[in-house]
């Protein structure tokens, strides 16, 4: 077998893992809920990958937690989600699998620029804004694409606190912090499977 051929097949392989892993982390994550919202324990493996493997395999590990996402809002595995796809599923069906997608990507690109001269920091950044581009993507189709559903959820607070302390408040902040926790794990993943 060539080397190209191996590393090829390795990365398939690698790729094939991380996806299972997304997969069973976001099902096993359906029944863990910070209020109505499930919590997210795949954006670490996104982060891996994406730091592995580059930003467009970022982009499809972060559009098979889309498709996890998007199967549980369908089947009411996911409540709040559910209420989404009742409202709108074409909608529903894009912000899942858009926001998956992008913070995926968007942590790749950033390992990619900013390992070149800190590996570390580049993990770092890449971790952060994977929770902060899923959040950020779903707070603001909230606001603009669901605003009357985002107004009965509020009952009567602000909307712009709603959405940043109540809707989305402790999910994100248990996302990001477990990312931020992780990263020397993850550090340590990359430089093994690295060598």
């Amino acid at each position: 077998m060539s080397s190209v051929s191996y590393s090829k097949t390795s990365r398939l392989v690698g790729m094939a893992i991380i996806i299972a892993i997304i997969v069973t982390l976001q099902m096993v994550a359906t029944f863990i809920r910070i209020g109505s919202i499930p919590v997210s324990l795949v954006l670490v493996p996104i982060v891996v990958g994406a730091a592995m493997y580059g930003s467009r395999a970022g982009a499809v590990l972060g559009a098979a937690f889309g498709i996890v996402v998007l199967i549980n809002c369908i089947n009411g595995l996911d409540l709040g989600g559910h209420a989404l796809w009742v409202v709108n599923p074409p909608l529903t069906a894009a912000l899942c699998l858009i926001k998956g997608t992008l913070a995926g990507y968007v942590a790749g690109v950033i390992y990619s620029l900013v390992s070149k001269k800190y590996k570390y920091f580049g993990v770092a950044f890449a971790a952060v804004a994977c929770p902060v581009v899923n959040t950020g993507i779903f707070i603001t189709a909230m606001y603009f694409f669901y605003r009357d559903m985002l107004i009965l959820w509020a009952g009567g607070s602000s909307l712009l606190y709603f959405s940043f302390v109540g809707l989305a408040g402790l999910n994100f902040l248990f996302e990001f912090g477990t990312n931020l926790i992780l990263v020397p794990g993850i550090v340590r993943i990359i430089n093994a499977v690295k060598r």
